[in-house]
């Protein structure tokens, strides 16, 4: 155990609020339809065992941060049971917290979230308290592996008041992100938010580091002086660089994707299934940590036959599984297939059910005989949603 200072502070303690974190957790998805009817998109099942949100949190874990506040606002119920004391991510220490910061009022009226950066200002007073040096903003709802750390380094090399972490998406798709433009140091000379004809590929992937001190004088100016401080992409990042402060691109090679659609999120799915993109899930020194419920083992019949699958504890598998993910405590009954497909926790599917290139929303029952193929498009079943006729077996 490394040993105290003559100020009485471990060094861990000493260097634990060099940088905190802010996830921003709040958006309603509705991209994903009835999957985020109940609940925020970063709740979102995904990969059998997780939560999209586990991820942007084990990156801080195993990036050395280690107090982070997550800022809620559409349907956070499920996301806060699922966050809980942080206990499942090693964040209920003294030296660590993960707090939920939910909208609030007080004398001057209601305090909801209007944008990214008017989020943080709210909040304003839970990241003084903290005394951070920078500050790490970050989203809820993308599945990726990286460092924070080595983002921070690079930001004190090039004396950055912002560093924003950039990857290169395909140039057909440039048009639906934030664009930086950069010159040969990276410096990032102009942003242009989901520009027609975009001049690179850099796509904004919605991380910050930001010198804390001074995004607090941009962002109480602004609010104060009614100058438009509401989003980052839209107006502090173009106000950064107006200002002369020093913007920098941080370039991430790794696996990344946004899942806010359909189509993202079940092709981010079927590419965990098969391992693409080098996001490798039994990386041991980079491990995924996320709140499981307890359930019994997984049980298949000899009726059943799997391939290329991933099931999850409390499964109970009668019919034949294809390339695809069964969360927890969900049922296949006999004569059932399920291919290409996601099955998020606790759906119950009957007997002779056909179900392809489809998500299975959470809670759902698909009863006796009940097709679901989706051909050009994801087919997609809502949490709760029943289809066809619901039997009384268990």
């Amino acid at each position: 155990m490394a040993g105290r200072g003559e100020d009485g502070f471990s060094p861990s303690n000493i260097m634990k609020n060099e940088m905190i974190a802010v996830i921003l957790a709040g958006g309603q998805g509705s991209r994903l339809k009835d999957l985020t009817k109940n609940s925020a998109k970063p709740a979102v099942p995904f990969g059998g065992r997780y939560r999209i949100i586990d991820f942007t949190l084990s990156n801080c874990v195993n990036s050395g941060v280690h107090n982070i506040g997550v800022i809620t606002q559409y349907q956070p119920l499920t996301l806060n049971n699922h966050i809980g004391n942080g206990a499942s991510w090693g964040l209920d220490h003294l030296d660590s917290g993960v707090t939920i910061l939910q909208p609030y009022s007080n004398k001057e009226g209601s305090k909801w979230f209007e944008g990214t950066a008017h989020a943080i200002y709210q909040n304003i007073d839970y990241i003084d308290s903290m005394d951070p040096e920078y500050l790490l903003v970050l989203s809820g709802d993308h599945i990726y592996k990286m460092d924070y750390g080595d983002m921070l380094r690079v930001h004190k090399e090039k004396k950055a008041a912002l560093t924003v972490a950039v990857i290169d998406v395909p140039w057909d798709e440039a048009s639906r992100f934030g664009i930086m433009n950069t010159d040969e140091n990276n410096r990032i000379i102009e942003f242009e938010e989901k520009p027609a004809q975009p001049k690179n590929n850099h796509a904004s992937m919605g991380i910050y580091i930001f010198n804390w001190q001074r995004l607090r004088s941009v962002l109480i100016n602004g609010f104060t002086k009614e100058i438009p401080m509401i989003d980052f992409g839209k107006n502090v990042i173009p106000f950064y660089i107006k200002s002369g402060d020093n913007v920098f691109a941080y370039n991430f090679a790794g696996y990344w994707k946004d899942v806010g659609t359909i189509q993202s999120l079940w092709e981010a799915n079927m590419e965990f299934i098969d391992g693409r993109g080098g996001l490798n899930i039994r990386d041991r020194s980079w491990r995924i940590f996320s709140k499981n419920p307890i359930a019994p083992p997984q049980f298949i019949t000899d009726t059943a036959t799997v391939s290329d699958s991933m099931i999850v504890d409390g499964c109970f598998v009668a019919g034949n599984i294809d390339h695809s993910i069964l969360s927890a405590n969900v049922q296949v009954k006999e004569n059932s297939l399920v291919k290409d497909s996601v099955i998020m926790p606790d759906c119950s599917i009957g007997k002779n059910v056909k179900i392809s290139h489809a998500i299975i929303g959470e809670n759902s029952v698909i009863g006796d005989n009940a097709v679901i193929e989706g051909t050009d498009e994801v087919a997609v079943v809502g949490n709760n949603e029943v289809i066809g006729v619901k039997t009384n077996e268990d």
